[in-house]
């Protein structure tokens, strides 16, 4: 019977939004691939256009943009980027945002207050996507929130192997910069060789807005270089503040690792000046050279992303990348 060829060879393509091209760039290098060409403006109005300048019928798509400032927008253009796919049949379209914008925003702390982080996952799957490939969520819940697939990939081997290189001669402590990342913590620690846990108790004070003090080390962390670990920094203020606890209580030195750089002003000021000798961190987040520092070290994701992509592209397993540690 003769008749029309079909394939059912699959096709990856890698789709960049312009927050963090340099990473984008990074992966789509280690794929082997090249990333798809994007004509991407805005109208006089601000509004934001999208076309892909290669057909994408059929095509496995992994769009991927960094929630940075101004967060807003390039929110909007990953999600332009998802209709357009859609609407030229993608059979199936991956959404890779290394930081979840809005994750802080999970749950209702007051009466009439959003949960911002669920309906970034509504938009995205009103968009067209079909599954989330992220790294380090504020909170474990928002795997959750999305109707689909979310990959929820860890920096920690990255972090912790960069830190036993470093300082794994030394006694160390991991410590949480608040009671509720212990569970976060104890990761750290086993994949340190079992460094004692310690925690900052911290309370809000009720006659400054916003202000934070750190006020009490819980554990044992005289003599030891400390690990202190967050998720993100933002402006700097809560983690400089138990950066300062650890050393007034004895602590060797201070390491402060966190995934996301935010680093919104004054954070940059607050951490070069802080008592920490090293800042590690990852570009899940862009980081401009005006917030570049001597201090601060930037590791890569881009091959962890990659390994994650090429993982869901072939059907296999994203939980394998972590050997098992959760």
């Amino acid at each position: 019977m003769t008749g029309i060829l079909r394939t059912t060879e699959k096709n990856l393509m890698v789709f960049s939004g312009r927050a963090h091209p340099e990473l984008s760039a990074e992966v789509a290098e280690i794929l082997g691939i090249s990333l798809v060409p994007t004509e991407a403006r805005e109208f006089a109005n601000g509004e934001i256009y999208i076309r892909f300048e290669e057909s994408v019928r059929g095509c496995d798509a992994f769009v991927l943009q960094s929630h940075t400032a101004p967060i807003n927008e390039w929110i909007m253009e990953q999600l332009i980027m998802v209709d357009a796919l859609k609407r030229a049949s993608a059979k199936r379209i991956t959404v890779v945002m290394p930081f979840w914008g809005y994750s802080r925003q999970d749950k209702k702390h007051r009466g009439r207050e959003p949960i911002s982080a669920r309906l970034m996952a509504d938009m995205f799957k009103t968009a067209g996507a079909d599954r989330i490939i992220t790294v380090d969520l504020h909170a474990d819940q928002l795997q959750g929130f999305f109707n689909g697939p979310v990959d929820h990939l860890m920096a920690l081997p990255i972090l912790t192997d960069y830190i036993k290189a470093q300082y794994g001669a030394q006694p160390l402590a991991v410590v949480s910069p608040d009671a509720g990342r212990i569970k976060v913590a104890e990761r750290w620690s086993a994949r340190l060789g079992g460094a004692p846990l310690a925690f900052i108790h911290k309370s809000r004070r009720t006659d400054v807005a916003n202000e934070v003090v750190a006020n009490r080390v819980v554990g044992e962390v005289k003599g030891r270089v400390c690990v202190l670990t967050d998720d993100m920094i933002d402006t700097g203020g809560t983690i400089v503040k138990a950066a300062e606890a650890l050393m007034a209580d004895g602590a060797a030195g201070v390491v402060i690792a966190a995934t996301h750089a935010i680093l919104s002003d004054p954070a940059v000021d607050r951490l070069k000046n802080c008592s920490a000798v090293e800042i590690v961190v990852t570009n899940t987040l862009p980081i401009p050279s005006d917030k570049q520092f001597d201090k601060l070290t930037t590791l890569s994701i881009a091959p962890m992303l990659a390994r994650a992509i090429k993982e869901v592209f072939e059907d296999g397993s994203v939980t394998s990348m972590f050997d098992g540690h959760a």
